[in-house]
């Protein structure tokens, strides 16, 4: 896929409005072009997944299920938005699961507008990365299942008041420069987001 062909789009766009069929979830990841081996398999592994669970888009498909998430970035795109979220007590990217919603862009969107508090997002139309990774329950109120995340840039306002809510314990701005401080403990595939986001945001904003 040509990022530079895609465009910002608000919540309320025609192409944010949800979409509840599995088929528009496979038709993006279908479109999305990988850039390296690890975005390649994750493509794949999402696409079979996908052909196995007819219930993907939903956390009743037990295996797993498709999340949406973003690398936020400030108005300049020079700045990246890291949440410590509440239950893995982890630094993240915003996002959340589908539950349904098969246009991914618009759970990824409803996702870092919620975890972040920043009003008035836009979202590039296009996916900058694909992923599946485990997701390991510590409170044991559901078995580990798969997440197959498709993530987005996400830019904020001129001005934007960053809020948080419940699901974090801190949020804070980093530079790309930051994605290897050892007090952030970023994991390999949070940090190819950030930098596929950066890259994009430097192409796009700039």
């Amino acid at each position: 896929m040509n990022h530079d062909v895609g465009r910002w789009c608000a919540a309320n766009d025609r192409d944010m409005a949800p979409d509840h069929h599995l088929s528009a979830a496979v038709a993006t990841v279908e479109n999305f072009v990988p850039t390296d081996d690890a975005q390649r398999r994750a493509r794949q592994s999402v696409l079979d997944f996908a052909a196995t669970y007819q219930d993907a888009l939903h956390r009743s498909c037990l295996a797993g299920h498709f999340t949406g998430s973003s690398w936020v970035v400030n108005h300049s795109g020079s700045l990246g938005l890291v949440l410590l979220h509440t239950k893995v007590d982890r630094w993240l990217q915003p996002g959340g699961h589908a539950d349904g919603n098969g246009c991914l862009g618009s759970v990824a969107l409803r996702e870092a507008t919620e975890e972040t508090g920043i009003a008035d997002l836009e979202i590039w139309s296009d996916p900058i990365d694909i992923d599946v990774h485990l997701f390991e329950n510590r409170a044991e109120s559901e078995p580990s299942h798969l997440h197959l995340d498709i993530r987005y840039l996400v830019r904020a306002p001129r001005d934007a008041v960053v809020r948080g809510n419940e699901e974090s314990q801190a949020l804070r701005w980093i530079t790309e420069a930051d994605l290897v401080d050892a007090k952030l403990s970023l994991d390999e595939s949070t940090q190819r987001l950030a930098r596929c986001g950066f890259m994009l945001a430097e192409r796009v904003l700039t």
